[in-house]
């Protein structure tokens, strides 16, 4: 079996969940691949680019269990759709409905972005603005999560007081998805406090995997 971690949007592998999870991976004498979604040119970053860089690090033939967190989530759902060889997912506050939840609360700078070309984001890791194409948005546009339909199990962990990604999202995403199971805590979108609480629902799925 093959781990992966996606971390979010604007973030490294250097998150603290990321290495919050590595270390966990660990322990069970397991390797966790985190690779860094911003690949030296978050300008350039886009849905299609994250996808397409992670179907590359999959192992021809070997089953692979994805986490992901936000806007990595959405990208480990998409994976799961066209790759067969994806079995389970994790997904942490995943970023569903990202475009109709992020670009409105652009507000005027959505306008501005359409015209310049260039959208100043807040890099978390780097801890500063960092300058982001419009082809973001128009590639993210073109993906529908209703097609997201191939019975892959997911397990759902999501905030109540999620602040970027409302609960609803994931709500109404495991509507019509039997395969698809929920974890509502009590936490925001970082899901920081409730990490070992997540491991603990996590590991004996991926304990059956590994017997």
């Amino acid at each position: 079996m093959q781990y992966l971690y996606l971390h979010g949007f604007a973030s490294s592998p250097r998150s603290g969940k990321a290495q919050y999870f590595r270390d966990r991976f660990e322990e069970l004498g397991q390797s966790l691949l985190i690779p860094d979604l911003n690949q030296g040119d978050f300008f350039h970053l886009t849905l299609s680019r994250q996808i397409a860089q992670v179907a590359a690090l999959l192992s021809p033939g070997e089953p692979v269990t994805i986490i992901g967190s936000s806007f990595g989530g959405l990208t480990a759902a998409w994976l799961a759709e066209k790759h067969p060889q994806v079995v389970q997912l994790f997904l942490l506050a995943p970023a569903f409905e990202f475009a109709s939840h992020w670009l409105p609360r652009l507000g005027n700078q959505y306008h501005r972005w359409q015209e310049t070309g260039v959208l100043e984001v807040y890099h978390h890791t780097a801890e500063r603005l960092l300058p982001l194409s419009y082809d973001f948005a128009k590639d993210l546009l073109a993906y529908d999560d209703r097609q997201l339909q191939r019975p892959v199990p997911t397990l759902i962990f999501h905030g109540l007081q999620d602040e970027v990604i409302p609960i609803e999202a994931s709500r109404r995403y495991c509507e019509g998805r039997p395969w698809v199971s929920r974890v509502e805590l009590d936490s925001d979108h970082a899901l920081k406090e409730v990490q070992p609480a997540i491991w603990g629902m996590m590991l004996p799925l991926i304990r059956e995997q590994l017997a």
